[in-house]
Order: structure tokens, then sequence, then C-alpha cells
């Protein structure tokens, strides 16, 4: 193989496509399209005169030459990464940094605009990623350095990942402003008998989706009377609005909307679920500046004391 062919994209391209076995998916976590990805790997097939992944009912899996090779190339671009970031000083207005972060489709509502706001404001050459990665994913798109930051309601605290709360917050009920329970009296709290009547809609994004709404739903007995499952939050604010539907939300969120839609928030009986917002990164960042001043923008904008 001709080394000086070599570029530290392909290397990317090669790690990405070997931790997701896609070409898409790598692509995806990337922010690069599919095109770009597949013309990629065919420079490194060249390169190495290796298919280097082979497809299978699995997807691609690593060839023996790529399952030698590929976990090493992950070490040392840790290594180089944290190197070449190491200056002595950082400065936002003239930085040109390529921030990757991981947010879920409500982050990406709740968090990005205003993040992005500050980053225009006092770092205007910098470039952002929202890079979607599962969260049960997280820790380690951070360990092979896909993405920077992550911010959402994440397991930390099973992973070697470094993290720092935010918020912590409750879920809410929606529904249509004229909508009333059973047996309503002037008030904002639902019974648990009163949601025991109600047809709920919930979100389950893939990408922060954990056990709150449902074990909480558990513990009422109230899984049956989920008559609709949505994949994003943001389809849930006209369902409710045009049918009979109580859709179960995090509170930041059901605030977010009073402006622009005739909703009602409710507050759920003493079951109701709770959550931790983290934001999570790699140990090895924590040292470099230009991401110790994005997660002071991040602890700045976001959390609560």
């Amino acid at each position: 193989m001709n080394f000086r062919q070599l570029d530290l994209n392909l290397l990317r391209v090669l790690c990405a496509v070997y931790r997701h076995g896609s070409v898409t998916e790598a692509g995806r976590h990337l922010a690069l399209s599919q095109p770009a990805t597949s013309n990629a790997l065919a420079r490194l097939r060249a390169i190495f005169d290796d298919e280097l992944f082979v497809r299978s009912p699995h997807g691609l899996q690593p060839t023996r030459k790529a399952q030698r090779m590929v976990p090493a190339v992950i070490e040392q671009l840790h290594l180089l990464e944290n190197t070449v970031s190491s200056d002595d000083v950082f400065e936002p207005a003239s930085s040109h940094m390529r921030w990757r972060l991981s947010l879920s489709d409500l982050g990406e509502m709740m968090f990005l605009p205003p993040l992005a706001q500050v980053l225009r404001a006092e770092s205007p050459g910098s470039h952002v990623a929202n890079v979607a990665v599962a969260a049960t994913e997280v820790s380690a798109a951070l360990e092979a350095h896909e993405i920077d930051l992550a911010i959402g309601i994440l397991d930390s605290g099973r992973s070697a990942s470094a993290s720092e709360l935010l918020f912590q917050e409750n879920f809410v009920a929606i529904t249509a402003d004229n909508w009333r329970p059973q047996a309503w009296r002037a008030g904002s709290r639902l019974s648990a008998r009163q949601l025991a009547a109600a047809s709920l809609a919930v979100a389950s994004p893939a990408a922060t989706f954990h056990g709150s709404v449902d074990l909480m739903l558990s513990k009422l007995e109230l899984n049956e009377r989920i008559m609709l499952r949505a994949r994003h939050y943001a389809a849930l604010p006209d369902l409710v609005t045009r049918t009979d539907l109580l859709a179960i939300v995090p509170l930041m969120y059901a605030k977010s909307l009073a402006p622009r839609f005739d909703v009602r928030i409710w507050e759920l009986p003493k079951h109701g679920a709770s959550y931790d917002v983290h934001m999570v990164w790699h140990p090895s960042a924590t040292p470099d500046l230009a991401h110790s001043w994005l997660r002071g923008v991040v602890r700045k904008l976001f959390q609560r004391k």
C-alpha cells in the first residue's frame, strides 16, 4: 500500500464503518453523504488492496485485515487528536472548530437554537453538526471520537464517560385547551383515576428513550391506555389539538408550546416520572481548552441550580 495516499478523513471513515457495519450509518455519524462515504471506502479498499468489509445478513463485517488493523487505528487517532488539540490558548472568535453533538429530536428543538445563537455571536467561524446516536451508543461514539458532546436523558453512570448534571425535571401531560378530564374541578393536576380514563399518546425517540414514562404507566396499570406511540415529540402538539388524546411530555417542552399551540398543561399524579438531563463527553476531552469552553457555554445556557 502507499501510505502517502492516506489522510485522516479516510481513516475516520474506516473506523466509522467498522463500528456501525453500514456505509449509510457511518456517513450519517460523520455528517457525510452516502456517495462520499462509499467513495472513501472504495479508496480505502484500493489503498489496502483488501475488501476490508464484506456483506452479511447482519451488515458489513470486517475482513481479517480490518479486524487486525482498525482497533489500532482508532487508538492512534485518539492519540493524535489529543496531541494536536492541546493548545495553550483557545480564542472562540477566531476558531474554526467543527463540533459534533448528539441531541435527540427534542434536544435539537430545545437546546440547538440557543446554543447556535451563542456560537454565532461568540465563535462565528465554528461549525456544528447534530449526529444522531442512540442513547445506548453514546459512550461508544464518544470513545470513537465520532461526537464531541451529548446532551440528553442519558444513563452516564454505566459508562466510562465524563458527565455533568444540567437539570432535573418532570414529565407532564398536554391536551387540547378545551379538553377536560372526567369529574373535573378547577385545577391543573390529574388524578390517577382521571388519567386512567384518558386516551394516551407518548413519544419514544431512539436517541434518548428511557423507561420512566412506561414505568410510571405500568405502576398505574395504564399501558393499555396508550393509543398512539410517535417516534418524535414534534408530532404531539398537532395530535392533541386535533384529537381527544392526552400526551405525556417533558415540562420544558410543554412550556415551549404555549405561544404556538392551544394546549393545556396538566400535572401528573404522584407517580409522575422525573428525569435527569446530563451533558456527557469523553474524559480525554476534559482538559482541552476548546472543549472546556463549549461545556461552559452549555452549562451557562442550561444548567439549573
